[in-house]
């Protein structure tokens, strides 16, 4: 992985990044609780890309500002920032799942920076499921005692997926959780997300379809074929919606496909030649 870079955002904040490579520039922009780790398994596979991966604040590498920053506009704002900060006019948004969110709001508010949106598992409707399982775990650290003891449970605890070898559950496990002094693990973000998260998801979610019609970019969707976040009926919606559409579902995966796998290749590299 390449070494972790700082930049201050307005604010004061540092915030982290990885850039690597050469080429089309694009933004990839991680799961809710994640880090710019989340394409460590696509990133061998792209051809000239210049691939820049932010830690949003309070996530990985950057600083912990509380959970009234923890939010999509704000998150979206340091987006820009970041590309100002590296001189960039315009990239492509690869955003896997808080950074397709983060990726629609950007192409309502910020279309003119954006050569292309590329989403991973996400959509202009979030089910409820979903968004319990979050609940559940967000915040808080693992009932285990190591990573190897962790990554034998995942399997148990992530529903959907199948024939995924036990070294990808502990590549997971060590990108998500720190081990610490006594054997234990710690997640790897400020526990003050939970809030941000039950803040926002309050309550009843707003109309998300504006986000996506306003997207009038070259667009892919990546879908987990046993997602609980995203169902197979706002897929095809999406898709009806928008024909032009490039549309992926990755049999043995739910929320989120890793994006190593070959249907998610396929659509990723059919999409950025759509930007070439």
């Amino acid at each position: 992985m390449p070494d972790l870079l700082q930049f201050t955002a307005a604010d004061g904040a540092r915030l982290a990044y990885r850039d690597e490579g050469r080429g089309l520039p694009v933004l990839a922009l991680a799961g809710l609780t994640r880090n710019g780790s989340d394409f460590d398994y696509l990133a061998p596979h792209l051809r000239d890309v210049r691939l820049i991966r932010p830690d949003y604040r309070g996530r990985g590498g950057s600083d912990w500002t509380g959970p009234a920053t923890y939010t999509v506009p704000q998150e979206a704002a340091d987006a820009i920032a970041l590309l100002d900060h590296l001189g960039i006019e315009k990239a492509a948004i690869l955003g896997t799942p808080r950074g397709g969110l983060i990726g629609m709001f950007l192409a309502a508010t910020s279309r003119d920076r954006m050569l292309g949106l590329c989403l991973n598992d996400i959509g202009p409707v979030i089910e409820k499921p979903g968004l319990d399982r979050i609940k559940d775990y967000i915040g808080r650290n693992p009932a285990a005692r190591n990573h190897e003891e962790l990554a034998a449970k995942l399997p148990g605890v992530m529903p959907g997926f199948a024939n995924v070898p036990h070294e990808r559950w502990l590549q997971e496990a060590r990108h998500h959780y720190i081990a610490q002094p006594d054997g234990s693990l710690q997640i790897n973000y400020d526990p003050a997300l939970r809030e941000a998260f039950l803040a926002a998801f309050d309550g009843p979610l707003p109309d998300g379809w504006p986000l996506l019609d306003l997207a009038a970019l070259p667009l892919a969707l990546i879908r987990g074929a046993n997602s609980d976040l995203l169902s197979a009926a706002t897929a095809r919606e999406m898709h009806r919606r928008r024909p032009d559409m490039i549309l992926a579902e990755v049999p043995d995966r739910a929320h989120i496909p890793f994006l190593d796998e070959t249907e998610s290749l396929s659509a990723i590299n059919a999409w950025l030649q759509l930007l070439r």
